[in-house]
């Protein structure tokens, strides 16, 4: 029985083979996964309904079995209509997640087209898509170290 709550395991697989900066992406459901990602990357579709899972229920569960070094969110360009709303709600659940889980690391945002270049970086090995309603809810871990 694994003690890890992240129990999928296609995700599991993947995960397993990911070595320090290799990246996973947890896609929202509007996010292009199919088009936008790494070569080296796998596309692992969870899309069970409209809005399950969440972004924030995966990254709950990934941080349950991997060291994360950064977590970058896609970033609002200031031109962009939604950028005078502020920061999206999600980003606060993000930012909860990682303080109750005692983390150090900050929520960095990477703006949208610096984001997807991120992503389609030789670096990514992992897409989880979700089917989360929530905008601008995507999330980039870059995989740590391992600590003794």
């Amino acid at each position: 029985m694994l003690k890890t709550t992240l129990l999928h395991p296609d995700i599991l697989h993947a995960v397993s083979r990911c070595g320090h900066h290799a990246r996973i992406l947890i896609a929202d459901g509007n996010y292009p996964a199919s088009s936008k990602k790494g070569a080296n990357a796998v596309v692992v579709p969870l899309q069970l309904m409209p809005g399950v899972p969440t972004v924030a229920q995966v990254f709950r569960a990934l941080l349950t079995a991997i060291p994360v070094d950064f977590v970058n969110t896609m970033g609002i360009d200031p031109t962009d209509s939604y950028a005078s709303e502020g920061d999206p709600p999600v980003w606060s659940e993000f930012r909860s997640i990682l303080t109750e889980t005692g983390s150090e690391i900050n929520l960095e945002p990477i703006i949208k087209w610096d984001f997807y270049k991120a992503v389609e970086s030789s670096d990514h090995v992992l897409t989880i898509q979700t089917a989360d309603q929530a905008l601008w809810a995507n999330l980039l871990l870059t995989v740590g170290c391992r600590q003794p």
